[in-house]
């Protein structure tokens, strides 16, 4: 979209000052903001991982003899190359290196299983595969088929610089992760020693830079196509909504960065500001080391830490948290998934940060809205669309009407109120976004992508209503919402309501067919490890009866000792409903 002023929007009633309504957006590959930052903060780390640091300037070099390497190999602008690897220099270096040539990155879940990985190869054409040593065993299977004629194979830590004797012995005493490689693959080290000499490859801001892949609301997962203008446009938005941001600040990784969150908010935004990025190769199985490491490496500037519901949830539970001192976490934005009251208002007791929800998917690079850092935060909400983000409410049924907002505005301790909820039912609709974050379409899936974006505006999926002061309520997906006897229940809302309840740790909301009514609600709940068998379901039916209308409150609750989840950290109702379906069929 180009640089225009969107008129006098609800929104910017409460617009933090500092933030530019309208940005310039350079027409440039995320490269230069290396190559910018290399120049400015040349000897300042760029990346902690393992221990080991780069600078700017090292990390600057790496991607350029990559990038040398990867085009003498015979990658041109819009081949693609995937990158199955995970937080760690190496992926960094090479999706950098990527975008300095015009090669498009697709990057998968290191965790996949061959078929999801043969897929994922197939349907983006990549003719490269940058693959760690240790998750080769399934990429064997899930090449073949495909185009992929060059495997590039590295072991975690071998851009650390470790001795070869602390190698050795990582790897004897399997702290170190390795697997096998076939023959013919190529060794990423040995791409690094070429003297750097890249072609000149003349890059259009809407040749696609990342094809990500999302499951979106049906089939098979699709690759959302990310142009150069989409992720240089978003890594410039996240920038500015961290206007008292200070180059010195680090951003801590714990999100994986084949996800486009954390490709967005870590990566490229710490590379935009000349901040550095604290990695971990996969989220910590005891919170007492990401503890540890913000200890450790917090800097002048202080640290930024995105994350999901279930991180913060950790860390507010863990029975050391007050161990450690915390104080150099300055800020958190919370995505992927609504972020439940306690548990912001726990974490920021807790750590004395500040932490904002906000607002993504991967459509849109993946980041569309956040609440102020600075300014007038509303709990309970994403807060305010992001710089040149348009936004409208488009009703439920036809998806062609728009609705206004809220007559009223929700407070800043929370949220819509009960009575406000019931209210709000004729302004409730689909959240459609409009900016220069917005993908291409989906690859290769012409009527998808007709679908999904109608004369510029993506439509979501996700049900939402805006208070009369501009702040967007995600009230839940569309394809999740429970119809019980006429009546539309949001389960996310239930979820958040559960969250209240001082013995919930965790909560997932589903509905089960039911003839008569349409469908009943059934909670799923993690108690916290004290209570358990000490409450139950009739009790928080009876605790829930003066939280939310009747009709909302659960039928059905299961007791469990963990809800599953991606890697991210979504909870992942799908699972639970595939669940009851099979029961349903017993």
């Amino acid at each position: 979209m180009a640089k225009a002023s969107l008129g006098e929007r609800i929104w910017y009633k409460h617009w933090p000052s500092q933030v530019p309504k309208c940005l310039d957006y350079p027409d440039c590959t995320l490269a230069e903001f290396l190559r910018e930052s290399a120049a400015k903060h040349g000897s300042k780390p760029a990346i902690y991982f393992l221990d080991a640091q780069v600078t700017y300037q090292e990390l600057w070099d790496m991607v350029q003899r990559l990038a040398t390497g990867l085009a003498e190999l015979g990658l041109k602008k819009n081949d693609v190359c995937a990158l199955m690897l995970p937080n760690s220099i190496q992926f960094v270096v090479s999706y950098y290196a990527c975008q300095l040539i015009g090669v498009t990155v697709t990057a998968i879940n290191p965790t996949y299983k061959a078929l999801e990985i043969q897929h994922q190869l197939k349907d983006s054409g990549a003719k490269a595969l940058i693959v760690l040593d240790a998750v080769f065993a399934e990429a064997k299977d899930g090449v073949t088929g495909t185009r992929v004629s060059t495997i590039i194979g590295t072991n975690v830590v071998d851009l650390c610089r470790f001795s070869s004797l602390k190698v050795f012995l990582g790897k004897l005493l399997k702290k170190i992760p390795v697997g096998e490689l076939p023959p013919d693959a190529l060794k990423l080290t040995d791409l690094l020693k070429k003297p750097p000499h890249m072609p000149q490859a003349r890059i259009d801001p809407e040749d696609i830079a990342v094809l990500q892949y999302t499951g979106g609301t049906t089939g098979l997962p699709k690759g959302a196509m990310l142009t150069h203008r989409n992720v240089v446009a978003n890594a410039v938005m996240c920038d500015a909504w961290l206007w008292k941001k200070e180059p010195s600040m680090g951003i801590v990784g714990v999100l994986p960065l084949f996800h486009s969150f954390a490709m967005t908010t870590v990566m490229n935004t710490a590379i935009r500001i000349g901040g550095f990025q604290l990695l971990f190769p996969r989220p910590p199985t005891d919170m007492a080391e990401l503890f540890a490491a913000i200890q450790k490496y917090s800097a002048k500037g202080g640290l930024i830490m995105p994350g999901v519901a279930v991180l913060f949830s950790k860390i507010n539970t863990h029975p050391r948290v007050k161990n450690y001192d915390l104080r150099g976490l300055k800020m958190a934005v919370s995505g992927a998934g609504p972020l439940p009251l306690e548990v912001q208002n726990k974490f920021e007791e807790i750590t004395g940060s500040i932490i904002v929800e906000g607002y993504g998917l991967s459509e849109a690079t993946p980041v569309t809205h956040a609440n102020p850092i600075y300014g007038r935060r509303k709990l309970g909400t994403i807060g305010l669309p992001y710089p040149d983000t348009d936004i409208k409410i488009m009703d439920k049924e036809t998806r062609t009407k728009e609705l206004p907002p809220l007559p009223f505005a929700v407070s800043e301790a929370g949220g819509l109120t009960k009575e406000q909820s019931e209210e709000a039912a004729g302004y409730t609709g689909e959240l459609v976004i409009r900016g220069p974050q917005v993908m291409r379409g989906y690859l290769n899936r012409p009527e998808e992508s007709a679908a999904a974006i109608r004369d510029g505006w993506l439509y979501t999926g996700d049900i939402a209503c805006i208070d009369a002061d501009g702040y967007t309520i995600i009230r839940d997906r569309i394809k999740d919402m429970i119809k019980f006897k006429g009546y539309a229940i949001f389960p996310a809302e239930v979820e958040d309501l559960l969250h209240k309840h001082p013995d919930v740790r965790g909560a997932a909301v589903i509905g089960i067919p039911q003839e008569k009514v349409g469908e009943v609600v059934k909670a799923f709940i993690v108690l916290d490890p004290k209570k358990k068998g000490a409450v139950t379901a009739e009790q928080i039916q009876e605790w829930a009866k003066d939280k939310m209308a009747l009709y909302k409150i659960p039928s059905i609750i299961e007791f469990r000792d963990e809800l599953p989840t991606t890697l991210v950290g979504k909870i992942l109702r799908r699972v639970l409903k595939q669940e009851e379906m099979a029961k349903a069929k017993k």
